[in-house]
């Protein structure tokens, strides 16, 4: 998982970006979940200073400071609304 600490990041899937990253925010925190293939990409959209946050830090963070996880959970579960609006905006999940 990435913390931007200045800069801009696309997030994209094939040439359609999703979201713009920014500072304060962070990506790929997802592969430090489910150990899955990632589903998105990142490329930097301008100079960027990041930070890796690896496993083992991110579970230090967990358990010592539960409101990192839960701003975290909040961070996915607005990804996934707006994905959700974009698919019902083309007709559903079926179009």
């Amino acid at each position: 998982m990435f913390g931007v600490i200045s800069g801009e990041v696309d997030i994209f899937i094939g040439n359609v970006v999703l979201e713009i990253v920014g500072p304060g925010m962070v990506f790929g925190e997802m592969a430090l979940i489910d150990d899955e293939v990632r589903s998105a990409s990142a490329s930097a959209r301008t100079d960027c200073r990041v930070v890796q946050i690896d496993l083992a830090a991110f579970d230090v963070l967990t358990v010592k400071s539960p409101g990192f996880a839960r701003e975290l959970m909040k961070v996915m579960a607005g990804r996934l609304r707006r994905m959700n609006s974009r698919v019902m905006e083309r007709g559903g999940p079926t179009s």
